[in-house]
């Protein structure tokens, strides 16, 4: 699974409830779109502005029009600028590949007959294998030392940018949890421009995250 899809895991209990607040997590996946396209080394961030490196398929849809979008663009924008562009409608379509493959169900109801809720709990009633291996991951990493694989530093970059450690990592020491975060973050796991780029798109996340809860809170 890519960073999309076990982030949109990882943001969600075995009912299919967010664990964190959907403003999160839609940056989230604005971020890991990113994420996946520096670590497929078809974009770089130069001058904290996104560059694209090419224009030819990878694959996957999302990626492939996320990739386009940037390499289309007549303007070098920021990471932060592209994680908001990415917002939009990349949650449904995460979670609609999602079930198609039978990992999620869709799940909608109304609470008190009136306000809609949908849910994404697993398609089969146990836990998918794909968030138990993302968890056993991350936790690995944490109470572990030294380097790790520049794909689980990317997926630590985006919970902590999400505050989604705080839930994955309930159990640990919160201090123990923020050192580790920080050493990855820091660590030698691979080459300095792609460690570089991965920290600029957190920093985009989290920014980007903010103002939208501020602006949301202001327009209330």
């Amino acid at each position: 699974m890519n960073l999309l899809e076990e982030f949109t895991l990882l943001a969600h209990d075995r009912l299919g409830r967010r664990v964190i607040d959907n403003t999160r997590v839609d940056h989230g996946l604005g971020g890991a779109l990113l994420l996946e396209l520096v670590l497929s080394e078809r974009i770089d961030v130069l001058d904290r502005r996104v560059v694209a490196r090419g224009t030819g398929p990878i694959g996957d849809p999302l990626l492939d029009e996320a990739l386009n979008r940037i390499a289309a663009d007549r303007r070098a924008r920021k990471p932060v600028d592209w994680v908001k562009r990415f917002t939009k409608g990349t949650q449904r379509r995460v979670v609609e590949r999602l079930a198609a493959d039978g990992v999620l169900r869709i799940e909608r109801s109304t609470v008190l007959g009136i306000f809609p809720r949908t849910r994404y709990p697993a398609a089969f009633g146990t836990e998918p294998m794909a968030r138990t291996e993302a968890q056993e991951r991350l936790r690995a990493a944490i109470l572990g030392a030294g380097p790790v694989m520049p794909r689980t530093a990317a997926l630590c970059a985006l919970v902590s940018a999400t505050e989604l450690d705080k839930k994955i990592f309930g159990d640990i020491d919160r201090k123990l949890v923020r050192r580790r975060l920080k050493e990855i973050d820091q660590g030698d796991w691979a080459a300095a421009a792609v460690r570089k780029a991965i920290q600029d798109v957190q920093a985009a996340i989290m920014a980007g995250a903010v103002a939208a809860s501020t602006a949301a809170v202001i327009s209330s």
